[in-house]
């Protein structure tokens, strides 16, 4: 069932698909929309409800208007849907809004399923050059720029028709997103407090600086399990479908 769900100031698309077992939330990266777990829904919801959604500006879900917090549009949703114990999984930004519902309401999440995560407060190094790039991109809302650079950087793996749909769909909210979404707290000194069950999943094919934030995220979340997905850049869902959803189902049981 598709929806749009109210938000503060805005609404989001989801899509909301009953089935038996603990709920399941996927979180989409930053270089595509929900539209990334096409390949594992399938599986997903022979045994799982299953909920996906678009963040504000990306996908389906309309520009923002109003300042808005990507872990407060995940409390509305889940509280819209009537979900109070879920399993997220979270690729890229999606894998650091999770975090930060796992950091401040652990009782709300049953286990972690994070995809190349995204982790605010990591120390990522300066990319000057990449940083002036894309900075003349936007202001020149350059589109076909943007999504070449995106395919450049996170589509190592190909730059297949999935994977440039996913680009077009994210390009969006790159360009107008930023007046109003205001940051979450940074998780990376708190990873250390994270409780639910916990895999962290990256591909040997994305760049050496996600595996680094993967392998650090790891080793600080207790008893976390980690796992390389061979042939898979930033997008493992589309590139390792099977294992991708294999995981869930594990950590879902």
């Amino acid at each position: 069932m598709e929806l749009q769900i109210p938000v503060g100031g805005g609404e989001v698309w989801a899509e909301h698909v009953a089935g038996p077992g603990v709920p399941v939330v996927l979180l989409h990266p930053g270089v595509g929309d929900s539209r990334v777990w096409d390949p594992v829904m399938p599986r997903l919801v022979e045994r799982h409800r299953v909920v996906r959604y678009d963040v504000r500006g990306y996908g389906r879900s309309a520009l923002p208007t109003s300042e808005f917090s990507l872990v407060e549009d995940l409390v509305t949703v889940l509280d819209q849907l009537g979900l109070e114990q879920v399993v997220l999984v979270g690729c890229s930004m999606g894998g650091d809004t999770a975090l930060s519902l796992a950091l401040n309401d652990p009782a709300r999440v049953r286990a972690l399923v994070l995809l190349c995560p995204g982790v605010s407060g990591f120390p990522w190094p300066d990319e000057p050059e990449l940083d002036a790039q894309s900075k003349a991109l936007r202001e020149a809302r350059d589109v076909p720029g943007m999504v070449q650079l995106g395919l450049s950087l996170w589509a190592a793996a190909g730059a297949d028709e999935a994977a440039v749909a996913q680009l077009e769909a994210a390009v969006p909210a790159w360009f107008d997103q930023s007046d109003y979404l205001r940051k979450d707290p940074p998780v990376y000194d708190r990873l250390h407090e994270i409780q639910a069950p916990s895999v962290v999943m990256v591909g040997d094919k994305d760049r050496p600086i996600l595996a680094a934030v993967a392998g650090a995220a790891a080793a600080r979340i207790p008893g976390c399990e980690f796992i390389w997905l061979p042939g898979a850049d930033h997008l493992p869902s589309l590139r390792n479908p099977d294992q991708v959803a294999e995981t869930i189902l594990r950590l879902g049981s």
